[in-house]
């Protein structure tokens, strides 16, 4: 194997597994641009994976799974608003509530199905909507070609959302809105803003988008239910770590999911790395719990610097993870 074609598969391996965390990170920024704080995203990516692939299986349909995944999450984030928002409860304390519940419902369903859970193999338009598409001569470009021009449907339909995303909140009114609201939200109520609806439609939005996270990584590993791993096996934490790598930008998320998702793909392509570029294996030495801590060591490292370094770019909303009471305004 040349190098070309050893780096053309690592990159190919990089956006396949990790464009899931792409899907989260969007819906992260989407809440947390309003102002609101969501640390359930991993719950929330393994309910609503499991929702959508279970809906997907029974109809075998691949827009009824979508549309299921999306619903599971998004009724998880209509639980967050309305105890966040309305109930004005601790949004750390019901992120951490939803993530446990989350994760409970996925081995609740999971383990009592038993022998009766689904195989995706049993389904074969749902099976074969998540194929990789063909884009003739495109694919062919050395290095790149197979990596950006044959994959699932679902890697363009995140990389499809997360440019719509960034538009919506930087160039229209109505993006400009959940900005104030996040921002400011006395402010952007004295300027006749609903604090209420910005925030519920964005939280459900976001958490819908993390549903199909959560769907996207269901049928990457071909619907198997290992009864002790979840299929996010973490990526929802990670995700939130990448919004304030990505500085809050939904585009810049695209950019931040192959630096993070190169840290997950080391382990499994060191040996197609080292076969075409001997110089390289110094990686076989590296022990296999390294590579499975290295991802999380990062998130680490990116939530330090953020904490001590604050810059004049950055996007934080001022307002995240505030309660609002109109009272106090």
């Amino acid at each position: 194997m040349d190098i070309a074609e050893a780096l053309g598969l690592f990159i190919f391996a990089i956006i396949s597994y990790n464009i899931a965390l792409l899907y989260g990170t969007v819906g992260e920024i989407l809440n947390e641009k309003a102002g609101s704080l969501n640390l359930g995203v991993e719950g929330i990516m393994a309910v609503g994976g499991m929702g959508g692939y279970l809906i997907g299986c029974s109809t075998d349909s691949m827009f009824a799974a979508l549309l299921g995944a999306f619903i599971v999450g998004g009724l998880c984030g209509l639980l967050f608003a309305f105890l966040t928002v309305t109930l004005q409860a601790n949004q750390n304390v019901i992120g951490l509530t939803i993530t446990t519940f989350g994760l409970a419902v996925y081995f609740f369903i999971g383990r009592g199905l038993g022998d009766k859970f689904p195989k995706l193999a049993d389904s074969p338009s749902f099976q074969n909507a998540f194929k990789a598409v063909d884009m003739g001569a495109l694919s062919d470009i050395p290095v790149i070609g197979k990596a950006l021009f044959s994959q699932s449907p679902l890697v363009y339909l995140a990389i499809a959302i997360a440019i719509v995303a960034g538009v919506f909140l930087k160039r229209t009114k109505a993006g400009l809105r959940v900005r104030a609201v996040g921002e400011n939200p006395g402010a952007a109520d004295s300027a006749g803003i609903n604090i209420t609806a910005v925030k519920y439609t964005n939280i459900i939005c976001g958490t819908g988008i993390m549903g199909l996270g959560g769907l996207y990584l269901s049928l990457y590993m071909g619907g198997s239910f290992e009864g002790s791993a979840t299929w996010t096996n973490g990526l929802g934490w990670i995700a939130i770590a990448l919004v304030i790598f990505a500085n809050w930008k939904p585009i810049a998320a695209i950019f931040g999911t192959l630096i993070f998702g190169l840290f997950f793909t080391l382990d499994t392509s060191k040996l197609v790395l080292i076969d075409a570029m001997p110089f390289l294996s110094f990686l076989s030495k590296i022990p296999t719990e390294l590579y499975s801590a290295l991802p999380f060591i990062i998130t680490a490292i990116v939530l330090i610097i953020s904490s001590v370094r604050k810059h004049k770019n950055n996007n934080e909303p001022s307002a995240i993870g505030l309660n609002y009471f109109r009272e106090e305004r």
